[in-house]
């Protein structure tokens, strides 16, 4: 099932403002909150879909690159943005706490007390560079690439952390001139996670975990462009003490065309013609993307000209349509002539009909380069 608008999950225009966002979200976050809504599949789903979009329009830099590219920019393997599979409801409760009113949980308004305290901690993020062909983006592909991460070793267990009893937080109470003063923070020995290390597996590291070589399967939409970041959700180191991991980032790359040249949605590509084939006409064979296709050329076609091949060229990562190939015509000089050769031009130089006579169809050089970005 595709993805709805994030604009329109959350109910609020593409100019809206960040308070305007964040109290749009706190309603629907109420209005379909677990403890609200016990054992409702539905409401869950509602409730983790208006927290993936607020997590998106809430920060800048996703935002942009949501309204340029849409789903598909956000991820390379579910489409999609913020969450994806990898989060769950403590990780929203833990990044959004502040939405719902309570000092840094999943509590407001009497729900979500459970949630107060402890930490999730997230995995770190991976990064790998993709490099890809034009017919890889005009297609898009699935792509399996080997990653080694952080996982949790085989048997790792856990204690309670002994200092704040599971809770992630340590009260302290202190004497002040206004009478005494509680305060809470993050306990320094499990870092909020409320556990410890029981039984660490020989060969992991002090937080029970290996590195492991996994392959990832990376679906990359088609239409991507050079420098684009997708995010496949989950997919990047776990992390200790059963939090939740971290995301594989995918940079793109595109690799250079022997031929072809991309500008945008565009593919350019340089012909070059004899005189002969100039003069009288001819017929070609040009490379696309998906092979090659004859083209006419007319007799008396100049140098310069440039034709356009509709829907040949690449599609938009929002389905926004294709582009076009533009083909460039140049006429080649020869730099050595024979001597038979060199008698039929000098015979010609006073010939009327090899003289240039432009006409107002003859576009110069900067309609034509107008031409090529219309």
């Amino acid at each position: 099932m595709a993805k709805r608008d994030y604009y329109e999950v959350l109910g609020v225009s593409k100019n809206a403002e960040a308070k305007e966002v964040k109290k749009a979200y706190r309603k629907l976050a109420i209005k379909y909150h677990p403890d609200k809504n016990p054992d409702n599949k539905d409401a869950e789903d509602k409730f983790k879909e208006a927290a993936e979009a607020y997590e998106v329009l809430s920060n800048s830099e996703k935002k942009q690159r949501y309204d340029q590219f849409g789903h598909a920019g956000m991820s390379g393997s579910s489409g999609g943005g913020g969450f994806g599979g990898g989060m769950n409801m403590e990780d929203i409760f833990s990044q959004f706490g502040d939405v719902f009113g309570g000092g840094g949980g999943g509590s407001f308004g009497g729900f979500g007390g459970n949630q107060r305290g402890r930490r999730v901690i997230k995995g770190t993020n991976l990064r790998i560079k993709l490099t890809l062909n034009l017919k890889e983006i005009a297609e898009g592909v699935d792509k399996k690439i080997k990653v080694t991460r952080l996982v949790n070793a085989e048997g790792v267990t856990y204690n309670t952390c002994g200092t704040c009893n599971g809770s992630g937080q340590v009260t302290r109470i202190s004497n002040t001139i206004l009478g005494q003063m509680q305060t809470s923070a993050t306990c320094q020995s499990c870092s909020g996670a409320g556990k410890s290390i029981k039984n660490r597996p020989s060969g992991s590291d002090s937080n029970g975990m290996i590195k492991e070589q996994e392959t990832v399967k990376i679906t990359i939409p088609p239409g991507v462009e050079d420098d684009m970041q997708l995010k496949v959700s989950g997919k990047g180191n776990a992390a200790p003490f059963e939090g939740i991991n971290g995301d594989l980032l995918v940079l793109i790359a595109v690799e250079e065309d022997e031929k072809l040249i991309r500008d945008g949605k565009n593919l350019h590509y340089d012909h070059y013609i004899s005189f002969s084939d100039a003069a009288l006409g001819t017929s070609t064979e040009i490379p696309t993307i998906s092979g090659k296709v004859k083209v006419n050329l007319e007799s008396g076609i100049q140098s310069g000209k440039i034709l356009r091949l509709k829907s040949k060229g690449l599609p938009s990562v929002n389905s926004y349509g294709r582009g076009d190939l533009l083909i460039h015509i140049n006429v080649w000089t020869p730099q050595k002539l024979s001597k038979e050769e060199k008698i039929f031009f000098e015979e010609s130089i006073e010939s009327k009909n090899f003289k240039p006579n432009p006409t107002i169809k003859d576009k110069s050089f900067f309609d034509r380069v107008k031409d090529m970005f219309n």
